[in-house]
């Protein structure tokens, strides 16, 4: 997403089971790397390709809540979009993904409840379509509409 792009919301009212919306990503060893920065979770299965090896999964995959923040992600900037408040989230790790994966997370409204609530099934698939992650989300969907320019992130990079 780029500063340029425009966040847009669907307000509660607009919501209807079967709305959906998507997220793709490429995740890299640079990704890797920094979510292990950000999080503090340097268990090697993730920052040690020796030690990587000699897992079931024979190298290094990604954290699953790299893989989960896709979710947040179409959640906060999709689908409800700005001004959603995530409540609860469920998640089953269906299958490990690795360095040069490609991730799409989808969010699809399965029904609305009292006070602005939305439960959404989420899922994320790689690009051989395997099914990587499974859940349900519970959010509170704005009752306002919201318009605004993406933020532009810094420029951050892994080294010394």
């Amino acid at each position: 997403m780029s500063s340029t792009d425009t966040l847009e919301n669907l307000c509660y009212d607009e919501l209807q089971p079967g709305h959906s919306a998507s997220l793709s990503r490429a995740v890299s060893h640079d990704d890797i790397a920094l979510f292990a920065h950000l999080s503090g979770d340097i268990n090697p299965a993730h920052v040690d390709a020796e030690y990587a090896e000699s897992t079931p999964f024979g190298g290094v995959i990604v954290h699953g809540m790299w893989t989960a923040g896709l979710v947040s992600a179409v959640l906060g900037t999709k689908l409800p979009g700005p001004g959603a408040v995530y409540l609860e989230q469920s998640l089953q790790f269906r299958k490990p993904v690795k360095p040069g994966d490609t991730i799409t997370a989808t969010v699809e409204v399965l029904e609305k409840g009292r006070r602005g609530r939305v439960t959404l099934k989420c899922s994320a698939h790689n690009q051989d379509g395997v099914e990587v992650l499974r859940g349900e989300a519970l959010v509170i969907a704005p009752s306002e509409k919201v318009s605004r320019r993406a933020a532009e992130l810094p420029k951050v990079s892994v080294g010394e």
